[in-house]
């Protein structure tokens, strides 16, 4: 395939450097280095009641296939050796605090989006050579300092600096320079495309579009009348182009969805399960703003038409699609059952401390020649 360009590219674009840093499965890593006893050992965090929900799991762990937000009881029984170790998010935000004092050497342009994750733009950092070197000291640094890894991208901007930190974890890193981002961005599967979640994917799927490749093919016009709204982002992420900027202080949106159902839902796993489709549309919608709220709430309407609401509030912004379902359901547990039965379910993520910056509806300009 003949490497190409993105389509826009003005002579006077500001080259970016921009890098994603993220800690490898953060929450349980702090457990077992403050714990000799859980090192190498299947590690989740969270409940471990019979309507507990992981909220984290290790790398031991995920090799059976335990996952955030599966229910306690669902993660004992594909590892029976599972130990369970409640949060302390105390502790979870210290480490963040000292995490970012090394982001904030290098650069004042540090966007946190949870307590394990941030963008950096090193743009101007004059005393390493490139983006790569800059990553690869703050790993080193990260790693002296709090006895964790974590996991680097590397890129001219910040949609693919965020892939590319998911590419070869755990510990490890990877560049996307301006010239190989249209090559690395046709070989993704959509569904790892930010905004891009299940229920989209197989819509694509169906459409015939299952790569970047495919995505980059189809017309604006072609993807207008099929996404809507989301088809100018579509379009410039399938070539790599996104020049939204790494802002530490951003306003933040309330998100939310809800659906009203034909026929009253009384079984839980039935609930769960709509739930989980609400929480693929709420994050999706985080993703594509970049804003992550540190209050869920759930809306919950029984046949009868009464309409409590739960809520609970963190002391970080929800890190992930799991963990905003996994509380989700622990709201939904509280309500739940009751023999009216539920005709509407709801998910919102408020109390935004700070703002996120949109995708911008009009072509995004590219960096190129950027040596990072």
């Amino acid at each position: 395939m003949t490497e190409t360009q993105p389509d826009t590219a003005p002579a006077d674009a500001p080259p970016r450097k921009i890098i994603h840093i993220d800690m490898d499965a953060f929450y349980a890593s702090v457990e077992q280095r403050d714990n000799p006893e859980l090192r190498g050992k299947p590690v989740a965090v969270g409940g471990s009641s019979g309507r507990g929900v992981v909220a984290a799991a290790s790398y031991e762990a995920r090799k059976f296939g335990v996952r955030s937000a599966m229910p306690s009881v669902t993660a004992k029984r594909r590892c029976p050796d599972l130990i369970f170790v409640r949060a302390r998010f105390d502790i979870y935000r210290a480490v963040s605090n000292q995490i970012r004092g090394i982001f904030k050497s290098y650069t004042e342009l540090v966007e946190p989006l949870s307590l394990d994750e941030a963008y950096l733009d090193v743009t101007a950092y004059r005393k390493l050579p490139t983006a790569t070197a800059i990553a690869e000291e703050i790993r080193t640094r990260v790693k002296d300092a709090t006895g964790l890894t974590c996991s680097a991208g590397v890129s001219y901007n910040k949609f693919l600096a965020k892939i590319a930190s998911d590419q070869n974890k755990p510990d490890g890193i990877c560049v996307v320079t301006p010239r190989q981002g249209p090559k690395f961005v046709a070989r993704l599967p959509v569904r790892r495309f930010h905004g891009v979640g299940p229920k989209t994917a197989e819509r694509m799927q169906r459409l015939g579009i299952e790569t970047g490749a495919d995505l980059r093919a189809q017309s604006q016009e072609f993807l207008q009348a099929h996404f809507g709204k989301s088809a100018n982002y579509y379009y410039r992420a399938a070539r790599g182009i996104d020049d939204r900027q790494v802002k530490p202080n951003r306003i933040r949106k309330s998100l939310g969805a809800e659906r009203t159902y034909g026929e009253d839902l009384h079984d839980r796993d039935a609930m769960v399960a709509k739930l989980e489709e609400i929480a693929d549309t709420v994050w999706q919608r985080a993703e594509k703003s970049e804003s992550y709220g540190r209050t869920v709430t759930l809306k919950l309407r029984y046949a009868d038409f009464e309409t409590p609401t739960r809520a609970r509030s963190l002391d970080h912004p929800v890190a992930s699609r799991n963990e905003l379902l996994a509380i989700g359901t622990e709201l939904l547990d509280t309500l739940i059952p009751d023999p009216r039965g539920v005709r509407l379910l709801g998910l919102t993520m408020s109390g935004f401390g700070e703002t996120g910056d949109t995708v911008d509806e009009q072509d995004q300009p590219a960096q190129l020649g950027l040596d990072i």
